[in-house]
């Protein structure tokens, strides 16, 4: 007896491990025919029953009994794809000017998003980078290595 591979082919599942779905409304023969296991009257056995989330009821939902404090400044936060400057001194090695679109070309950042360096590790060389922000410690590394952190506005 030879045994064949498992492959995507010929996988089945266990015998009795899969029930066959009920199928509702089906007829009064089917054992699940007229109410289709709804019950009789209410809001549950109606179509088109969808209830918001945090529904409760028509009772007024916690969301709007608890009280609203504080302040929050979400819809103007300012949010950057961050870069150490160990990336930036791994993957251009023979270059010195580099621009955003550079980065996005070496897969660095993705998108539109603004783009801030940051001073993780240490510049060997002199660079020129431009970038939307650059943290306090990357502009002295940056400047300490003989290069130019040059800020590009969005």
């Amino acid at each position: 007896m030879t045994i064949s591979p498992i492959t995507l082919s010929n996988l089945t599942p266990t015998p009795g491990s899969r029930r066959r779905p009920i199928r509702l409304g089906m007829g009064e023969g089917s054992g699940t025919g007229q109410t289709a296991t709804r019950g009789q009257k209410g809001q549950r056995s109606r179509s088109g029953d969808g209830k918001l989330v945090g529904f409760e009821g028509g009772q007024t939902p916690l969301l709007r009994r608890i009280p609203k404090r504080g302040f929050t400044n979400g819809a103007f936060k300012v949010v950057y794809q961050t870069i150490s400057l160990d990336s930036l001194e791994r993957v251009f090695k023979n270059k010195t000017e580099i621009e955003i679109e550079d980065l996005r070309i070496h897969g660095l950042v993705k998108g539109r998003k603004l783009v801030k360096i940051l001073g993780d590790g240490d510049l060997k060389r002199a660079l020129k980078v431009s970038a939307h922000a650059f943290s306090q410690s990357a502009k002295v590394k940056i400047e300490k290595a003989g290069g130019k952190a040059e800020i590009v506005k969005a």
